[in-house]
Order: structure tokens, then sequence, then C-alpha cells
């Protein structure tokens, strides 16, 4: 069942409702599943997509995609037939105007914005959503980045794959805090080997998917060293392996 939370806004005479899920640990979904957005088809349509890489679901209605190999970030609306590409129109490139294979995507609600991570142009852009937006800016480059995601507090959490760490940065800050790895590659508590994607909590404790490991790892806020709560050091079908 649902439960909501009323949040106090700046104005004393508006609330902003925070809806949380709570989810039975039994519950099934299920088996079929309905197609909105996309096809079985790749190409760089705009009612196609190739190698959709991450969902942000802004409202019941509309969607937005990382669409990574056609370079852009594409949004939909439910029960529409093609899909409105909001940044990297321009095909794969360098320029401001340009992606190249965009893996994640976040809403910066506060600027009614798009973060993007611009995985091969290593470097993070952030993309107006008003209609007409030609071009992106960098907030971050030189940064091997593949996962990226923004707290309530607007701090955002990026995994790079190079250094195999996460940092938290300020939006405008050119150098972040390390929360978690950033002590070489390896199988350490304290170490990753590719860390992709990750998630962040209302008590700032990250997760991470550290690939090459096989394993999920929970950094709690502050910490020096992970918590393994999913899979072990090898791969398998088991399931105590992911």
């Amino acid at each position: 069942m649902n439960t909501t939370t009323t949040i106090p806004t700046t104005a004393p005479t508006t609330t902003q409702q925070l809806v949380t899920l709570d989810i039975p640990v039994n519950a099934r979904w299920v088996q079929n599943g309905v197609t909105v957005a996309g096809g079985n088809v790749t190409s760089d349509l705009t009612f196609q997509l190739y190698h959709p890489h991450s969902v942000v679901v802004v409202d019941d209605q509309t969607i937005i995609i990382s669409d990574q190999y056609n370079h852009r970030i594409i949004q939909w609306k439910i029960d529409d037939i093609n899909g409105r590409v909001v940044a990297g129109s321009r095909g794969q490139g360098t320029r401001l105007d340009q992606l190249d294979a965009p893996t994640y995507v976040v809403i910066d609600r506060e600027t009614d914005s798009l973060i993007i991570c611009d995985r091969w142009n290593k470097r993070v852009v952030r993309w107006s959503r008003r209609r007409g937006t030609a071009q992106g800016e960098v907030l971050l480059d030189m940064i091997d980045c593949f996962g990226l995601v923004m707290d309530d507090k607007r701090y955002l959490y990026i995994s790079d794959v190079k250094y195999h760490a996460v940092r938290r940065y300020q939006i405008g800050e050119k150098y972040g805090i390390l929360v978690a790895g950033g002590h070489g590659m390896g199988n350490g508590l304290n170490q990753f080997n590719e860390p992709t994607f990750i998630f962040v909590d209302q008590q700032q404790a990250v997760y991470v998917s550290d690939h090459r490991n096989h394993r999920v790892m929970k950094w709690n806020k502050g910490a020096t060293e992970g918590i393994v709560v999913a899979g072990s050091h090898t791969e398998g079908e088991a399931l105590t392996q992911v």
C-alpha cells in the first residue's frame, strides 16, 4: 500500500506530497509487460530506441530515456507513438549540442533541467527542459562517469569507472568528495572493480553495483568501507550470486 508524508515548502500555504511505497516481500508482478516506448527494432527514428540505458519517470504520463547509442535523451508521453528528443539531437559528437553514448539522466526540478552523464565525452552536462534549448553546458569534464543520481539535497553522486570510486558533488563544484571506493581496483571492502549503477537513500547511504566483483555494496554516510548486501566475488546463477 502507499503511504503519504506531507512536507511543508517555503510557501506557508502549499505542501508537497512525498509518496513512498510499502511493497510486500511476497509481492508478485504480471509476467507480460506492456511496451510504452520503442519496439523490437533499433533505429534513430523518434519511435524507436537503440540501447535505452536509463529511465526517469517524470509523472504518470511522461518518461525520459537515455537512448544511449542514438546519442540522445528522448522524452515520451504514455500512449504517444513518437518520442521527442530533448537533448543531443545533432548526432554523436563532442559539441555542446551533441552527446556520445549517454548512460544516465536525472531531473533537477529546482532549475527544470536535465543532468546527463555523457559517457564517452567524459563529462557531465546540463540541458534546460525548456523547448527550443539548442545545447547544454558542461558541469564536469575529464570524468569517466557511468552512474549518476541526485539526492533530495541536490547533491550529485557519480560513479567513476576509471578510478573505481563514487564521489559526491554540489552543483557548481569541480572537485567532489569521495564517498565510496577510491582505493584502486580490487575486491576489498574499501574497493570496487568498475562501479556502475548507484542509488542513494534518505540517510545518504550509497548502494553501488560493483560490476566486475559481481556484488552490490552499501556504503553508509562517512564509512571507510562498504558492506556486501547482494552477491559475492564470483558470477553464477545461484541465489547467492549476481
